[in-house]
């Protein structure tokens, strides 16, 4: 995190939606530095009133049929350490040693010093899948993925995914382990197209998708309905914006 790019830092304590609605309008979004710490940085959201998929978005709609979606509010009682193995595994992976640990991951989702409030878990079950439909012989619905993620009447903030990176299940089927390792290869965007039309579908204004700052943020860019935080307004220039991501500013 002492990289993470932001124009300005506070700490709130009026945690009602109306504040929170408010100061994510001003390009502020919750972080994991503690209760109520929220950096202003290049925010971006889509306009859910002028969301449509595109047909590349149906494509990997089409590519991660399997992959289902269901949410829990926090805190959670349940919490197994392996969510917190999977987060460390794949942010470690992605990012490097020390991003993210597994005991910050089970503050975020067992203690009430949690900025955030609802769990999505993504399950996959192979045979389900397009290409598998005549196949019988996987023997479980995998729990293959989780967003840490913050909601209001208003809006859903997508923040903090991670999931399973490979097939770590003992498969005889070749076409099952091929078509898992073409699901994982779309997983992410698949997490995240699901959240955005599963929020279109709470009738929610916003869908907030975190920041914008390095150039492998390029990929959040490419929905229908895309606004980003300039500093001083929300702007739809997404060639402006896939610009500043290319000269990394």
């Amino acid at each position: 995190m002492s990289n993470y790019f932001f124009w300005n830092r506070k700490t709130i304590d009026n945690f009602s939606e109306v504040n929170v609605d408010t100061l994510y309008n001003q390009g502020y979004v919750f972080t994991r530095l503690g209760k109520g710490t929220m950096d202003q940085t290049r925010s971006l959201r889509i306009d859910l009133a002028k969301f449509e998929l595109t047909s590349e978005n149906r494509r990997i709609l089409r590519k991660t049929e399997g992959l289902k979606i269901s949410n829990f509010q926090l805190p959670i009682s349940n919490y197994h350490w392996s969510i917190g193995k999977l987060a460390k595994d794949f942010y470690t992976e992605k990012f490097g040693n020390g991003v993210f640990s597994a005991n910050k991951v089970k503050e975020l989702l067992t203690s009430d010093t949690s900025n955030f409030n609802i769990l999505l878990k993504y399950q996959i079950n192979v045979s389900d899948t397009q290409d598998n439909r005549d196949t019988q012989d996987i023997q479980d619905i995998q729990d293959i993925g989780y967003c840490i993620g913050l909601q209001t009447k208003d809006f859903f903030h997508y923040t903090y995914p991670f999931y399973q990176l490979t097939n770590d299940k003992k498969q005889n089927n070749s076409s099952l382990i091929s078509n898992f390792q073409f699901l994982i290869s779309n997983i992410g965007m698949g997490m995240m197209l699901k959240a955005i039309v599963w929020t279109k579908e709470q009738k929610k204004k916003y869908v907030y998708l975190g920041s914008a700052t390095r150039p492998i943020d390029v990929y959040k860019v490419q929905f229908d309905g895309l606004e980003w935080f300039d500093r001083e307004r929300w702007n739809t220039g997404v060639n402006e914006l896939k610009q500043i991501l290319a000269d990394h500013k």
